[in-house]
């Protein structure tokens, strides 16, 4: 499949006003030594990370403690999503040298969990596949241990892409759902919905014994029956941790917010989510795929320890 094979996105809505953010998603400037160390470290290395190209709101609490989620395979991505703040365009070629970068700032930041992602790459023939396996073998031998989350693409019609990955064994699999079906079309429209929900059920059966996770966000339309329904869709999936922030418009030119949830109503998805069986749900206004994502690894672990304990009496 080429880039020209993918639909087109819709033309944006004309720049609107945005609307003011409540109190609740107001965050600091980042200005800790720490901060400025992560982002020296990665500009040293040649690094791209997700938390700066998608302007994520966390990025000063999380690169204080050296957490960084490391984008691959480049900044430009070969689809057009409404919600998102990255380039969209043609790449350049993947730089060979990249997985090696990765893996001495993972070493150097003394990471117990790192997260990797990636732009789409639909003009590749396994889609990226390859990079992230050898970003995980460069990882493994750097900093044994180290535990490794990915976020990857959907690898939409790039045949054997997905086993290849699980076949290099990352604790963590996470892909995101983004939205519910119904707005694909206009939010996510290169994408297929039940694809996705696909991957995951196909990472869980290839490899049980890996995590599996996925996020969506809140404020672009969706109805809480919408989202309810997702979260069926997921334990369906056998899903164990999922993820609920609030979109916030990265620029007039992006999707318009359609409202912000409180955190009462934040709270009240997080008590659906447990009751359906979720092992592990972050949900809040705040909240990222990769949020505090070792924190959440760790606890993550213990509950399917627990879990398989209580199966076994």
């Amino acid at each position: 499949m080429t880039v020209t094979d993918q639909p087109a996105a819709p033309e944006p809505a004309a720049p609107q006003a945005r609307r003011p953010k409540p109190d609740w998603l107001r965050v600091k400037a980042p200005t800790s030594k720490e901060y400025n160390e992560t982002r020296k470290l990665m500009r040293d290395l040649k690094l791209v990370t997700v938390c700066e190209e998608a302007a994520c709101p966390n990025i000063g609490e999380c690169w204080k403690k050296k957490h960084a989620t490391m984008m691959i395979l480049g900044d430009t991505c070969t689809r057009a999503c409404a919600f998102c703040n990255i380039k969209t365009g043609m790449p350049r070629h993947p730089d060979p040298d990249e997985p090696a970068h990765v893996a001495e700032a993972v070493a150097a930041t003394g990471l117990e969990h790192v997260v990797i992602t990636s732009v789409d790459r639909d003009d590749l023939p396994d889609g990226g596949a390859g990079q992230f396996v050898e970003v995980i073998r460069r990882i493994r031998a750097a900093a044994p241990n180290t535990t490794i989350e990915i976020l990857t693409p959907d690898f939409l019609r790039k045949d054997g892409a997905l086993e290849r990955v699980v076949e290099a064994r990352p604790d963590v699999y996470n892909h995101n759902l983004e939205t519910v079906p119904r707005l694909y079309p206009t939010i996510r429209p290169g994408a297929r919905y039940f694809h996705s929900l696909n991957l995951l059920s196909r990472v869980r059966r290839l490899d049980p014994a890996i995590f599996t996770k996925s996020g969506i966000m809140v404020g672009l339309g969706e109805s809480r029956p919408e989202i309810y329904q997702v979260m069926d869709d997921l334990r369906s999936a056998e899903v164990d941790f999922i993820t609920v922030g609030q979109y916030l418009q990265p620029t007039p030119k992006h999707a318009p917010i359609d409202r912000y949830w409180t955190p009462d109503e934040f709270a009240d998805i997080a008590t659906m989510a447990r009751a359906k069986g979720f092992l592990m749900v972050a949900a809040s206004p705040l909240t990222r795929s990769s949020y505090l994502a070792g924190d959440d690894f760790a606890r993550l672990r213990a509950a399917r320890n627990a879990r398989l304990a209580g199966h076994g009496n």
